[in-house]
């Protein structure tokens, strides 16, 4: 059975270029003949992600028009069970999942960087940016705006703040208008928010100016992404602070009440990062996967549901709105490392409590 299935894969993979243009889709990347036969015995590729499948739909159709005699095996999790799974899995030694996938950046470099990742160049990798790829380890897949998201029907354009700057003035000058009217992440309790803040503060100390506000006007925090859109378009918000863009401009598909800023004295772009773990039980389905991930096709397949690619040739419709000179990609790299240190993380969040409380 096994002989008849490597048999069949290798004639599949042969043949891939002639499938793909049938099927209109990207062709993939030529490879050597030990890396198709190693591959033809590996049946599965497990995949371990954050990303929603309904997210992946698209991207995982096109892997499997490519490789239909292997499996994908795809698990949603959140970054802190990812984590905590995967590194026990790893401590257990009797083999890993074969792609780690996470939007939580300064996890899946720590892991990186505590050598769970085993090396591969991947031929996608020359088309990516120089910021999303570390040492042939790690690669960021997308590049995602940090927004601001609005209720249309109840803040007027003239009113909608398009920088960081004009949301504090804004805030600052008329507080009893948006008393209670603003939503954020809460940065003690969410990843992400706490990785927004830290990039924004990064970006200018005026950020602490922003914060003061925020609190001025009774912030409502929140960890969920969903619960702030929900918020904002019912009108019980009239603008989300920070919000990351790939959810608010799917969703503001379906709901024209929703309207998205990417602020255009400068936007931050956060990254889901993957890599192959060491101990991936198989590592060539993995590459096949990998590479199909950092492809032209896979990534456009990922910017037909709003997430915008790392890969600028693929972005079509999901490409920034603003300026190039705006664009703050997070790099993938050791930077990244800094913000898990628990004494600066501690004094980082006083500093927020300290602003949000007006001083």
């Amino acid at each position: 059975m096994r002989r008849r299935l490597a048999a069949l894969l290798l004639i599949l993979v042969s043949l891939a270029p002639t499938a793909v243009a049938q099927g209109d889709l990207q062709a993939a990347p030529e490879r050597d003949q030990a890396v198709s036969a190693a591959t033809a015995a590996e049946d599965v590729v497990e995949i371990r992600t954050t990303t929603d499948p309904e997210e992946a739909a698209d991207l995982l159709a096109g892997f499997r028009a490519l490789y239909p005699a292997i499996r994908v095996d795809y698990a949603k999790l959140t970054s802190t069970d990812l984590n905590n799974r995967f590194l026990a899995e790893a401590n257990a030694q009797g083999g890993t999942a074969d792609i780690i996938w996470s939007s939580a950046m300064g996890l899946q470099m720590k892991l990186v960087n505590d050598g769970y990742a085993q090396r591969y160049a991947s031929p996608e990798a020359a088309a990516l940016p120089d910021w999303a790829v570390w040492r042939d380890e790690a690669y960021g897949v997308t590049a995602e705006p940090v927004a601001f998201v609005y209720n249309r029907l109840l803040l007027p354009e003239a009113r909608v703040p398009h920088t960081h700057a004009a949301l504090e003035r804004t805030l600052s000058a008329n507080p009893n208008a948006w008393q209670g009217k603003l939503v954020a992440y809460d940065p003690e309790h969410s990843g992400a928010g706490f990785l927004f803040l830290t990039q924004d503060v990064q970006e200018t100390d005026r950020t602490w100016d922003t914060v003061r506000a925020m609190g001025q006007v009774g912030v409502k925090l929140y960890t969920a992404t969903e619960t702030m859109l929900d918020s904002v378009a019912s009108g019980k918000a009239l603008l989300a602070y920070d919000i990351l863009g790939s959810y608010a401009l799917e969703r503001a598909k379906h709901e024209p009440v929703l309207g998205v800023v990417l602020p255009s004295d400068f936007t931050i772009m956060v990254s889901r990062i993957a890599f192959i773990p060491r101990a991936a039980r198989h590592p060539n389905a993995a590459r096949l996967f990998l590479d199909y991930l950092l492809s032209r096709d896979g990534q456009a397949r990922l910017a037909a549901r709003s997430l915008t690619p790392a890969r600028e040739d693929a972005r079509g419709a999901t490409a920034p709105a603003v300026p190039a000179a705006a664009l703050r990609p997070i790099p993938v790299g050791p930077e990244l490392l800094a913000w898990l240190d628990q004494i600066k993380r501690a004094r980082f969040l006083k500093q927020w409590r300290r602003a949000l409380a007006g001083s």
